[in-house]
């Protein structure tokens, strides 16, 4: 039960950070209304010509392989920075969103700690 659930969860995480990547490239869905200082964080992203690829591929990237359980470990790292992003850009710019980004750094996070062992051997000496 316990792995349907997980695996119910890392699809849904998946496919949001897939859309979230795919949209970067694409503008299909417009973007909510944001406060002052947010828009201009965005707006200098998507004026540096390459931070919004370079997160929308890492976003794709990690997105397809969280969904899949044998590189879900391998997708929660790649997207680790990625949702440290998020979190931290709702907690300073837009805290009224903040529990959308607790709950993906919570998922993030849970993933990362249930594949604890799988990450040994790259800290050990």
């Amino acid at each position: 039960m316990k792995s349907k659930i997980v695996f119910a969860i890392s699809l849904l995480f998946g496919l949001m950070m897939i859309n979230s990547g795919l949209n970067k490239f694409l503008n299909y869905m417009p973007w909510p209304e944001m406060p002052e200082p947010a828009m201009n964080l965005m707006t200098a992203f998507m004026e540096s010509g390459w931070v919004f690829p370079l997160v929308a591929v890492a976003e794709i990237v990690g997105g397809i392989l969280f969904i899949l359980p044998k590189y879900r470990a391998l997708g929660a790292i790649v997207l680790f920075p990625v949702v440290v992003g998020i979190f931290l850009f709702h907690a300073v710019l837009e805290p009224s969103t903040m529990p959308v980004a607790i709950i993906i750094l919570a998922i993030n996070l849970y993933v990362i700690y249930e594949n604890r062992e799988k990450y040994m051997p790259m800290i050990k000496s």
